[in-house]
This record gives C-alpha cells, sequence and structure tokens, in this order.
C-alpha cells in the first residue's frame, strides 16, 4: 500500500510537469505567433532576402536594393544612371502579397507544429515586377550618344596630289543592344554595371561633288591651257559630274562640247552591229568585232559595217542607232578607209555653238556626256538585262550580247590613258582615240567603264588643244585624271 505522502508529492510534480509544458506551448505559440508576423526565413523577393523582416521593412528594403544607380561605360568613361530617371517603378504591393501567400500557405497548428519539431520550410522565390519607360531611357542614351559618339574623319585630298589622306574611323552608340543591356541591369541588383555597346562607322568619302575640285586641281596643277571635257558617272547612285574646263575656267556644257570621236565611234559600230548580228556563232562576223574593239582596226570597222550593218549606209545607219537611244550629238557620217566620202554633213547642238570649237572631224563626233550614257547603257543590260538599249531595240539587243560587248571592250588592253592611272589588274571596259593632223596631235579622249571594289563608275575624258597636244604630258594628265577618281572610290584604309 502506497504511503499517501508519495501518492501526493507524483500528483505535485505531475500538476508542475503539465503546468510546466502549458507554459512551454503557451510560450512556443506565442513565440510562432510573432514570428508568423514576420515573413518567412529565407525567403528572398526579387534577390533581395527579406526573411524575418516586417512587410514594411521589406518593402524598404527592396527600394534601398533597386535605387542603386546603374553604372554604363562608355569606352571607359563611367555614367550613372539613377533608375527614376527612366521611371523604374517597383511593383511593391503585388510582390509582397505573393510574399504574404508563402507566409499564410500553411494552416495556422500545421505549421505550429512543424515550428514545434524543426521543419522549417523552403519559401519560393518571389520574382521581381517592375516597370520603367523605355521611351525616357531611349531619350537619355541618346543624350549620351550626342556627347560621347565620335564621328568619323572622311579622308581628305593631299593638296597637291591626286591621293588621299586616309580617314579615321569613328563609334556610335547602338541604342537597340543599350537598351537591351540596361533592362537587365535594372532587373537585377548584382548586376548593374555594364559596357555599352558600341558600333564602329567607318569614315565616309568626301563629298561627290568635292571631286571635281580636285580633278580641276589636277588639270591646274598640270598646267593644261587646252579644253577639256570631263563626264563621271557613278553607277551605284547615278550621281554625275560633267564640266568642260580651260585656263582655269568653266565651260558651259549644255549643250555638250563636240569633240572628234577618232576611234572612240567604234563602240556605236559595236552596238549597231549587234543589233542585227542573229547568229553570234559566225567566227568571221565575231573577228571583225574583235579586230575593230581590241586593236582598234579600221579595215576591220568598215568591213563588219559592210557585213553586217550595210555597204552603203552604213556609218548613217549607225547615227541613225544613236538617235534612237537619244544620243543627238554622236554621228559618224563616213567610212574609215582613206578617201571614203563624206556620206552627209550632220549637225547637232554641240557642233553649232560659235563660244567654243575643237575643229570636230566632221565624219565622226561625240560629246563626253553621249559617249558615257552609251557605256553606262552597256554596263545596265549587261548586269541587270535593263537599259536605254533594251527599250530601243526591243529583241534585237539582249542581256547576253551586252555582256559581249562589255567583254570586248575589257579586252582592250592599252596600257595608257586611263588604264595608267589604275593598279595593276584593274578592270576597265574601254575605247580610246586620238585625232592627229599633219603628224600633230590635237586631240585624245578615252571613254570607260572602270570596275573596283570601292564602287563602278564610268570615266570619259577629252583632251584638246587647237595647236598641238604633246603626247607624253596629255597622256600622263588622263593617266592623273583617272587615278585621282580611282583614290576618291578606293580610299586608303577602307
Amino acid at each position: 500500500m502506497r504511503n499517501r505522502g508519495q501518492f501526493s508529492a507524483l500528483r505535485i510534480i505531475s500538476v508542475i510537469l503539465i503546468l510546466v509544458a502549458i507554459v512551454l506551448t503557451v510560450f512556443q505559440l506565442v513565440q510562432y505567433s510573432r514570428i508568423r508576423t514576420y515573413l518567412p526565413a529565407g525567403l528572398k523577393v526579387a534577390e533581395v532576402d527579406v526573411g524575418g523582416l516586417e512587410r514594411q521593412q521589406a518593402a524598404q528594403q527592396l527600394l534601398e536594393a533597386y535605387s542603386v544607380p546603374v553604372e554604363m561605360f562608355y569606352r571607359g568613361d563611367a555614367i550613372h544612371l539613377n533608375p527614376a530617371v527612366v521611371d523604374f517603378q517597383l511593383e511593391i504591393e503585388k510582390m509582397l502579397a505573393a510574399a504574404d501567400l508563402q507566409r499564410t500557405e500553411k494552416l495556422f497548428w500545421e505549421g505550429f507544429i512543424d515550428y514545434l519539431w524543426g521543419r522549417p520550410s523552403t519559401p519560393d522565390e518571389v520574382p521581381l515586377s517592375a516597370s520603367f519607360s523605355e521611351a525616357r531611357l531611349r531619350d537619355y542614351l541618346d543624350d549620351i550618344a550626342q556627347r560621347y559618339d565620335q564621328p568619323p574623319v572622311p579622308a581628305m585630298p593631299i593638296p597637291g596630289t591626286v591621293n588621299f589622306e586616309p580617314g579615321k574611323s569613328g563609334t556610335a552608340l547602338e541604342p537597340d543592344g543599350s537598351v537591351l543591356l540596361v533592362d537587365n541591369a535594372l532587373h537585377s541588383i548584382n548586376h548593374r554595371s555594364l559596357d555599352l555597346p558600341l558600333s564602329r562607322v567607318d569614315p565616309s568619302r568626301p563629298v561627290f561633288e568635292n571631286l571635281e575640285v580636285l580633278l580641276k586641281q589636277t588639270l591646274d596643277i598640270a598646267e593644261f591651257d587646252g579644253l577639256s571635257g570631263i563626264y563621271l558617272l557613278d553607277l551605284k547612285t547615278n550621281k554625275e559630274l560633267h564640266f568642260a574646263y580651260q585656263n582655269g575656267e568653266d565651260v558651259p556644257v549644255q549643250p555638250d562640247i563636240a569633240f572628234a570621236a577618232s576611234s572612240i565611234i567604234k563602240i556605236p559600230i559595236m552596238v549597231s552591229s549587234f543589233r542585227r548580228i542573229e547568229d553570234s556563232s559566225d567566227t568571221e562576223t565575231m573577228k571583225l568585232m574583235q579586230d575593230m574593239i581590241e586593236k582598234s582596226g579600221n579595215e576591220a570597222a568598215d568591213w563588219l559595217m559592210n557585213r553586217v550593218i550595210d555597204p552603203v549606209r552604213g556609218p548613217l545607219i549607225v547615227t541613225d542607232d544613236m538617235q534612237e537611244i537619244g544620243l543627238e550629238n554622236t554621228f559618224f557620217a563616213g567610212y574609215f578607209s582613206l578617201g571614203s566620202p563624206l556620206l552627209a554633213i550632220i549637225d547637232t547642238p554641240a557642233n553649232q555653238r560659235t563660244d567654243v570649237d575643237t575643229d570636230p572631224d566632221p565624219y565622226s563626233q561625240t560629246t563626253p556626256s553621249d559617249i558615257g550614257m552609251l557605256l553606262e547603257d552597256i554596263y545596265q543590260c549587261a548586269k541587270e538585262g535593263g537599259s536605254a538599249l533594251l527599250a530601243a531595240f526591243p529583241g534585237e539587243i539582249t542581256q547576253q550580247e551586252c555582256q559581249q560587248m562589255n567583254i570586248s571592250l575589257i579586252n582592250n588592253r592599252l596600257p595608257l590613258l586611263l588604264t595608267a592611272g589604275l593598279p595593276e589588274g584593274t578592270q576597265i571596259a574601254h575605247k580610246h582615240g586620238w585625232v592627229t593632223t599633219n603628224g600633230v596631235i590635237n586631240t585624245i579622249g578615252d571613254a570607260g567603264i572602270v570596275y573596283t571594289l570601292g564602287g563602278d563608275y564610268v570615266l570619259v575624258v577629252f583632251l584638246h588643244d587647237a595647236d598641238q597636244l604633246a603626247w607624253d604630258p596629255a597622256s600622263l594628265l588622263v593617266a592623273e585624271l583617272s587615278r585621282a577618281v580611282y583614290n576618291y572610290y578606293n580610299l586608303p584604309g577602307q
């Protein structure tokens, strides 16, 4: 039989233990209730650790973390972007509402039991929710570009020469790439520094019209006191330079100036012949064509017209063809062979001028612009299958025939005049000619299509002196003019 004193002591101990357990439980409930009012431990909102913080404290932490300026570098120069400048706004209520769900996702007693047993939950990170004004950011970047971009320096002519000083590249901010990088930095607390993406801006060519100044300076430096007629056409942009120059003065070119065409008239003969050739496999005809262009054979030209065009009116038919494509100042009025009669006296706007006279040959004449436009027609027809030639002579001239014309002109490999001003290997499709009277040269001309990496162009140069053109200085001057144009299209370092 138990002692009553022992029984009482056990009861007292039990009551005490129960009371202790109740006190501890109540204490734990109070502790858990307090903890439950805070955000869960380990919770991150928008990369910011807000575990154990009250809602207001968490909001403050987020604002502080995302108000740090974004550091941008433009080629080493630091630029700090305050997020407020681009109206960067945190959607705090939205993010904290999601965080609250993490705090209250478990029932109170379920969470309390986990708390008692030391089973902490791992909260899911709440992603950043924010916005900014891309328009304001682009305005800000545009301001940076205006202050920091380095414009390129174009190549400049070297005074007294036909060469150019290399240009210098510039830099330009890439706005789209910059917006993307800044967007990423604004939305991160760990990567708020970036290098602004830049693009290299290559120097442009000098203004096209300045090339006319360079060509005239070249004529002045050569002290050429005769008359020069120059026509240049950019085959990509269709910009053209067309001028006549004598003794430092411009000579009007409306209408253009008539020059003796000499062997350059063989380009129109070639066009008229191809208009009438029905079978390019006719080896004899094609051999005459080759000799006329590549060897500048006058006899071959006459035989070609007799065989293909007309044995009597061949030159006049060539003239008619040029009129059909709008070349009103280009004509051929008699065969090449010695003693051939003048078939017609042909007046043109060019040879009726009274203010300038190059004593043009009554047998064959052209102007720099006329023959330049004919070369352009051949180029466009050969390359794209469309030009005034195909429009004027539908079904009679084909793209393939234009390509054959171009090849024939390329095979004219005279290493003088325009060709002498080009680097070795540069492709030029051209025809040259000069007029000699009693052993004296008065007119030199060369007309060609020049193919270069920097762009294709048509260049026509005529020089005339009423007294005499000395061959060496005149031919070297044509080469220098050609070199000036080539250097413009193919600038050093570009």
